[in-house]
C-alpha cells in the first residue's frame, strides 16, 4: 500500500499566512510523489478568518481536513488534537508562520526513510528575535539541560516528523499541563536533526507574548521535574547540619570550657542559631514531600511505565 504523509498546522489567527503555509506545504509535498497526504488545520480558537478560508481551502483540496476548537486551548492542545486525529505514517508538525521552512520536509521525510523515528528541526538563529527571547531562551535551555529529567538540546523546535510508532505511543500521554517536544523527547525513538535558519513571521505578530512563553518555560520546568522542591530540601540539610554544628561548637566552648575562646555568644544569637536549624529541618521535610509529590504526579499523568518500538517474535 502506498504510504502517507499528515502535515500539522496549529492555527490562532493566521488568516493572512493560512494561503501562504498551504501553497509552500503544498509545493514541498509535489516533490514526494511516491506518497499520499493529508493537511491538517488546527483552528485553535481564532477570532479572525481563519476558519473561513480552512473551510474553503478543504471544499476545493479532499486533502486538507480542518479541526475547529470551541476555544483558545493553546498550541499544545491544538498540536496534539492535530497529531492524534493524524492517519499518516508519519506525521510532520509545522507552524503556520512560515518560521519552519517547508522546503525542509523532503529533507525530514529522507531522514526518516533512512530509519529516524523522530526528525527535529533544530533553529541555528532567529531572523528578528528580540534580545529578551534570544537570551531568556537560551536560559531555558541551559537550565533544563541540566535539571530536566529529558534530555533537550538547544534550538528544539516544535517542527518535526514523528513516525507513526512515535503518534501512537505519544497518544497515551494523557497529562494536561505539556510541553510536545518534551514528551516527545521523553518517548526516546531513534532522532535525526534539520538545521535551520528561521526567517521573519510572514505576517502579523508572533502569537507567544512574553507571559505565554514564561508560563510555557514554567509548565515545562514543573512538569519534567522535582530539582526546585529537591533543592530547597539539600539547602535544609546544608543548613540544618551548618547550624547543628556551629550550636555544638558553641555549647562546648560557652558552657564546657567557660567561653575560653571569647566568642561572647548572647543569648540572642543562641536562639538565631536555633531558628536556623530549626529552618533547615523545615526545608529538608519540604525535601521529602517533593520525593511524594514527584511519584503521585507520576501516577496522575499516567505516562507508560516503558514505551515499546516493536516487538520481536521469540525463537522457536
Amino acid at each position: 500500500m502506498q504510504k502517507s504523509i499528515s502535515i500539522v498546522i496549529p492555527i490562532h489567527n493566521e488568516e493572512e499566512n493560512i494561503p501562504l503555509i498551504y501553497r509552500a506545504v503544498e509545493s514541498a509535498l509535489r516533490q514526494l510523489p511516491a506518497y499520499a497526504h493529508e493537511v491538517i488545520f488546527v483552528n485553535d480558537g481564532s477570532i479572525d478568518g481563519s476558519q473561513k478560508i480552512i473551510d474553503t481551502l478543504s471544499a476545493k483540496d479532499s486533502t486538507v481536513r480542518g479541526i475547529e476548537f470551541t476555544r483558545n486551548f493553546g498550541k499544545e492542545a491544538a498540536t496534539t488534537a492535530g497529531i492524534r486525529k493524524a492517519t499518516g505514517d508519519a506525521v510532520i508538525c509545522i507552524d503556520a508562520d512560515l518560521q519552519h521552512p517547508p522546503a525542509l520536509i523532503p529533507e525530514f521525510v529522507k531522514h526518516w526513510e533512512n530509519g529516524a523515528e523522530v526528525v527535529v528541526g533544530m533553529r541555528s538563529s532567529n531572523q528578528g528575535e528580540g534580545v529578551v527571547k534570544r537570551y531568556g531562551s537560551k536560559l531555558f535551555y541551559a537550565i533544563m539541560s541540566r535539571i530536566s529529567e529529558t534530555d533537550i538540546t538547544p534550538g528544539e523546535t516544535d517542527f518535526r516528523l514523528l513516525d507513526r510508532s512515535v503518534v501512537e505511543a505519544f497518544s497515551e500521554l494523557n497529562e494536561r499541563g505539556r510541553t510536545t517536544r518534551l514528551l516527545i523527547n521523553w518517548l526516546g525513538f531513534k532522532k535525526a536533526t534539520v538545521s535551520f535558519a528561521a526567517p521573519a513571521r510572514a505576517n502579523g505578530d508572533a502569537r507567544y507574548s512574553f507571559s505565554k512563553l514564561f508560563h510555557l518555560a514554567l509548565n515545562s520546568l514543573t512538569a519534567n521535574t522535582l530539582f526546585p522542591l529537591r533543592a530547597a530540601g539539600y539547602l535544609g540539610l546544608v543548613i540544618a547540619g551548618s547550624s547543628f554544628l556551629l550550636a555544638l561548637a558553641v555549647f562546648i566552648e560557652q558552657y564546657i570550657f567557660g567561653d575560653a575562646l571569647s566568642w561572647h555568644f548572647t543569648g540572642a544569637a543562641q536562639i538565631a542559631i536555633l531558628n536556623a536549624f530549626l529552618i533547615g529541618v523545615v526545608l529538608m521535610a519540604l525535601g521529602v514531600i517533593a520525593i511524594y509529590v514527584g511519584r503521585t504526579s507520576e501516577e496522575v499523568s499516567r505516562r507508560p511505565l516503558y514505551v515499546v518500538r516493536k516487538s520481536h517474535r521469540e525463537k522457536q
